[in-house]
């Protein structure tokens, strides 16, 4: 069978049977992420050994990597989302075009990102918060990260075309194979060779490096993706670029803005010691154990929901998207059950030192019942990018991180001069704020999209009255 066969196949098995076919992409996709997930652990596990300066070193890293992460996972959102849309309309010309625009962008941030890294880093660390005695270590690990980011980034970009055709096992098996890699070198970095934060650093840039060569090697020496790449005659199409970036752009400013709000609240937390920056890290690697069904089933319903919307299936959506969120809430609200028991001995297992030990728990207590929340704001922005709105996911998230979440936890820790955990309730409050915002928008979207539908059907039944 040829890809475009197979691509049709694969299209008429989404609407015959939607909610059999969201476990067909989200599965791997959990999968994927949840081999990159226990990388970030067992990474964690090993710098955690090195002490609790060691743990904060990586975490002031971290508003960096989420900013790299969210412009690439962004904009590689739209790529997802446009291809989607033009496979669902059997539009293959501009499918390969978007895969074509997603490469040039690709290395466009790349080119950015790495030379602002290796010339501003340490500067930016040190506005960041990140104090004397981590700095050495942190500039460090974000150094030799750079080197190794560009391919990173490209990796990425490759996923997303995968993912907009619906092709989400061989990204999994990739990025796993990208994963165990790490998880065999991290020891040897850190420990054997004695490098210590930076053997993090390295073992991690050696890992892109190889995914990134069989990704290339995979879509354009084998010509694996359905979509073909003619970059040699390229040639900008502002009708693509629009396309990719009215879903891209706000779900990657979206991205840099949480990234913010992780720097606003470094600094924050740096007030109290560095052990409460190091808490922070450590409960968010834990969160995102939690969250893998829900960004597995949130980036399925993306392709899924873009595809129904090329091929005008209005009831197919509705359906996959109260099929999706349902079954995140179910699986959050699991998790975070599972998680407020057992997350005393989850801690134990990242660090000794009783007084992180005792901030991560209480952080992981007040979050775990905002998980299911969260679960429904997260899918419920990836199903209007899906139909190509990527404005409102934007917009939720300033209004949770910039304009509640932050100002929030000021007023409690600087004017109210409440203990840490309150800043931690200023989260949970934003969040329940974001997700009451987002069911709105989003049943006012599918009213929307259903009109053009509803007047075709009227127009039919005046027609037939006239006849």
């Amino acid at each position: 069978m040829d890809e475009s066969k197979k691509r049709h196949s694969r299209l008429q098995s989404f609407i015959d049977n939607p909610s059999k076919s969201l476990w067909y992409l989200a599965i791997p996709i959990i999968a994927g992420m949840g081999i990159q997930t226990l990388y970030s652990i067992v990474d964690m596990l090993f710098i955690g050994r090195l002490g609790g300066e060691a743990i904060a070193a990586v975490a002031f890293n971290f508003p960096i990597f989420f900013f790299v992460m969210g412009l690439s996972f962004g904009l590689g959102s739209g790529v997802t989302a446009s291809i989607a849309r033009y496979i669902g309309s059997n539009d293959k010309v501009n499918a390969d075009n978007a895969a074509e625009h997603a490469v040039v962008i690709a290395f466009l941030i790349s080119l950015l990102l790495t030379s602002l890294g290796l010339i501003y880093g340490k500067e930016i660390l040190f506005k960041m918060g990140c104090t004397l005695e981590v700095l050495p270590d942190a500039w460090e690990y974000l150094k030799i990260s750079c080197y190794g980011l560009s391919f990173g980034v490209f990796s990425g970009f490759f996923r997303s075309i995968l993912a907009g055709e619906g092709d989400m096992k061989f990204p999994m098996y990739l990025f796993g194979l990208g994963t165990v890699l790490n998880i065999i070198l991290d020891p040897i970095f850190i420990f054997l060779l004695d490098f210590g934060v930076s053997g993090a650093a390295w073992a991690t840039t050696i890992s892109q490096i190889v995914v990134f060569i069989i990704f290339a090697f995979m879509l354009f020496v084998k010509e694996h993706a359905y979509v073909q790449f003619k970059l040699r005659d390229f040639s900008p199409s502002s009708k693509i670029i629009i396309d990719i970036i009215k879903v891209g752009v706000p779900a990657s400013i979206s991205m840099i803005v949480m990234a913010l709000g992780q720097l606003i609240y470094n600094r924050m937390l740096a007030t109290f010691s560095t052990d409460a920056v190091a808490a922070y890290q450590v409960g968010g690697r834990i969160d995102m154990v939690v969250f893998l069904p829900i960004f597995g089933i949130a980036s399925a319903l993306t392709t899924m929901v873009g595809m129904f919307f090329g091929a005008n299936e209005i009831e197919k959506i509705r359906y996959i998207t109260k099929y999706g969120i349902s079954r995140a809430v179910i699986i959050t609200s699991i998790g975070s059950i599972l998680l407020y028991i057992f997350s005393p001995l989850i801690i134990s297992g990242f660090t000794n030192d009783l007084q992180i030990k005792k901030i991560a728990i209480d952080y992981l207590r007040v979050i775990a019942f905002l998980f299911p929340f969260i679960a429904i704001g997260l899918t419920i922005g990836r199903i209007l990018q899906g139909i190509g709105l990527g404005m409102p996911s934007l917009i939720i998230t300033t209004i949770r991180v910039i304009g509640v979440a932050g100002p929030l936890a000021y007023y409690f820790i600087f004017i109210q001069n409440k203990p840490l955990e309150w800043m931690w309730y200023a989260m949970f409050i934003s969040g329940i704020i974001a997700t009451l915002i987002s069911v709105i928008w989003l049943l006012l979207s599918l009213i929307h999209i259903s009109e053009p539908t509803r007047l075709g059907m009227i127009s039919y039944a005046v027609f037939c009255v006239k006849k």
